[in-house]
């Protein structure tokens, strides 16, 4: 009896005992913190998130009243992806106006004055010849010219005479003091001294005309610029031979210099006949050099050239450039896209 007795008590709850705190709770308590920490920074991007999106999001257009706008607003931009060029082409800028210059006719040279990269205006003097006997031709047909004029002189005094001799000569008529015969004999002399003044005349004419050939023979023993333009190449030195045509010698020059006019400047581009429907003459361009590939230049189709090159299948178009800058050269490679219309 005892014994089970014993068992009973073991079986009792001791109300006494003072419980002891379970390890659940805390678990709980942990696991819960670490949730919300992960939920809180989860909102905090979110709504870091849509402050960005609402800054990047367009503004809404100006709205117009009157013609004025109530907010300022610039164009939209295009789509990603979407371009108004049509096609890409490349070619090289050249001269409308270049030329070079040389002489009218064959010459020693005795000075150039210009060197490359030289701006020159129209009719500046660029070289000159010798021209000692060119002078000389002048000066003689001066002289002959003068010696016309007193010739002329001298006859105008002897008609002056023969006339007052032929008046003599009819008031002594009419009054029988003087022969028939000498009347005749002083109006032949009155008439063929008027001859001998036109001819003179006629012969003054002459001699001005010459003049003004020797003196144009001496002027193109001057070379002039025929228009403004940039020297280019210097092709001559002093001591030189220059001819229009070569005469055969390798010492002789065929030009001075080559002289360009660079507001003639364009754009010449070969695009290919199959694309040709698209390139209309008013068409605008943007043009990139490539010496300079981040520099956009507005240009404008001038003309598609009625032409077609059989060897590369190829029609010639010319662009016109919009600005002037110094960095735009003849020759220079540069490359084209056309737009749209």
């Amino acid at each position: 009896m005892s014994d089970k007795s014993e068992l009973l008590n073991k079986l009792k709850i001791d109300r006494s005992e003072k419980e002891k705190p379970s390890k659940t709770p805390v678990l709980f308590l942990i696991v819960m913190m670490l949730f919300s920490f992960t939920v809180g920074g989860g909102m905090v991007w979110v709504w870091h998130s849509g402050d960005n999106i609402e800054q990047q999001a367009p503004q809404p257009a100006a709205k117009v009243t009157n013609g004025s706008a109530l907010s300022v607003k610039s164009k939209p931009e295009k789509a990603a992806g979407k371009s108004d060029k049509i096609l890409n082409a490349s070619g090289y800028i050249t001269a409308r106006r270049m030329a070079t210059v040389s002489a009218e006719i064959m010459g020693l040279i005795t000075e150039v004055n210009v060197e490359e990269g030289m701006s020159v205006e129209k009719g500046q003097i660029l070289a000159q010849l010798d021209n000692a006997v060119a002078t000389v031709d002048v000066n003689y047909a001066l002289a002959q010219l003068t010696a016309t004029k007193s010739r002329v002189a001298r006859i105008e005094a002897n008609l002056a005479e023969a006339k007052r001799v032929l008046k003599r000569s009819i008031e002594l008529s009419s009054k029988n003091f003087s022969s028939e015969a000498d009347v005749s004999s002083a109006r032949a002399n009155k008439e063929s001294l008027t001859a001998d003044l036109n001819t003179a005349w006629a012969e003054i004419k002459v001699a001005e005309l010459e003049v003004e050939r020797q003196q144009e023979r001496l002027d193109n023993h001057t070379i002039r610029a025929p228009f403004a333009g940039v020297v280019t190449v210097k092709n001559a030195q002093p001591g030189e031979i220059v001819a229009p045509s070569s005469a055969g010698g390798g010492f002789t020059r065929t030009g001075i210099c080559t002289i360009v006019d660079m507001d003639s400047l364009e754009i010449e581009v070969d695009v290919n006949e199959a694309f040709i429907g698209r390139v209309f003459e008013g068409q605008k361009v943007e043009a990139h050099l490539d010496a300079y590939p981040d520099w956009t230049i507005p240009a404008i189709v001038i003309a598609v050239i009625p032409t077609a090159d059989r060897a590369k299948a190829t029609v010639r178009v010319r662009i016109g450039i919009n600005v002037k800058d110094t960095r735009i050269l003849p020759d220079m490679g540069v490359k084209v896209a056309f737009l749209k219309g």
